[in-house]
């Protein structure tokens, strides 16, 4: 998780103790705290506490974003908010609704990222668990090739090789949502918006979305000699319903 500075920005001189237990203790500690409960776990229970206590101000907005940013839909949040307003009462839900009608502006359409999600990923399907979408960036037959990935929720590529005589390998770098990385015999790497991964030519890996959230990554082919993948098996199902 990002180091969060908000307390220190905006209270660091007038409360700075505050400040450290805002950034610190809660978000650097509590917030922090996967193995126990998942980002997307924390960020509904912050949200459904903050509508409950009736607070829309500037915090709500930044907790519904990182609500949409950990993988929670919109058709989910507005479940959420319609179950809540028997119980938080309908005024409460409709001032929320009305910051999630704007974070979450133009819903499906914005599923792939900047890029945009672009097709189905037909062509590559059998070597996929899972819906997968492909939006090229550059021309295939240039010196490099780059394309926008989408894997929607539990979507991910089989193990696979990238294959050179020279050079060759693939870049990621992630776009939206959250996802998974494993090498060979490694431990899975946690993927967010923001990280790069190097995958280095003739390592055996895979890569796609976590089980409850979309994710949607940049693939740049490394030019080499002779470039080529092998695709391998699929991804353990039993060993990735244990990742979190």
């Amino acid at each position: 998780m990002e180091k969060v500075t908000a307390g220190r920005d905006a209270l660091g001189k007038f409360a700075p103790k505050f400040a450290q237990l805002n950034d610190d203790v809660l978000f650097g500690e509590v917030w922090a705290r996967e193995d126990r409960l998942s980002p997307r776990d924390r960020s509904l229970i912050t949200v459904v506490a903050l509508t409950t206590s009736g607070v829309f101000d500037s915090s709500f907005a930044f907790h519904m974003g990182k609500a949409k940013q950990n993988g929670i839909s919109a058709e989910e949040m507005a479940e959420t908010l319609t179950h809540l307003a028997f119980y938080a009462g309908w005024p409460k839900a409709w001032a929320a609704f009305r910051v999630a009608k704007e974070v979450y502006a133009g819903g499906e359409e914005k599923r792939g990222g900047l890029f945009g999600l672009g097709s189905p990923n037909d062509a590559y399907a059998e070597y996929f668990i899972g819906r997968s979408y492909l939006n090229p960036l550059t021309d295939a037959n240039k010196t490099v090739f780059m394309a926008n990935v989408t894997f929607e929720p539990a979507c991910r590529n089989n193990w696979h090789i990238h294959k050179a005589d020279r050079g060759g390998g693939q870049i990621l770098l992630c776009m939206d949502g959250r996802g998974w990385y494993q090498e060979w015999g490694k431990p899975a790497r946690a993927l967010r918006a923001g990280d790069v991964v190097t995958v280095p030519a003739g390592v055996k890996h895979w890569h796609g979305a976590a089980a409850d959230s979309w994710f949607s990554h940049v693939a740049v082919e490394v030019s080499g000699e002779n470039t080529r993948n092998e695709w391998c098996e699929p991804v353990d199902d039993a060993q990735y319903k244990k990742l979190r």
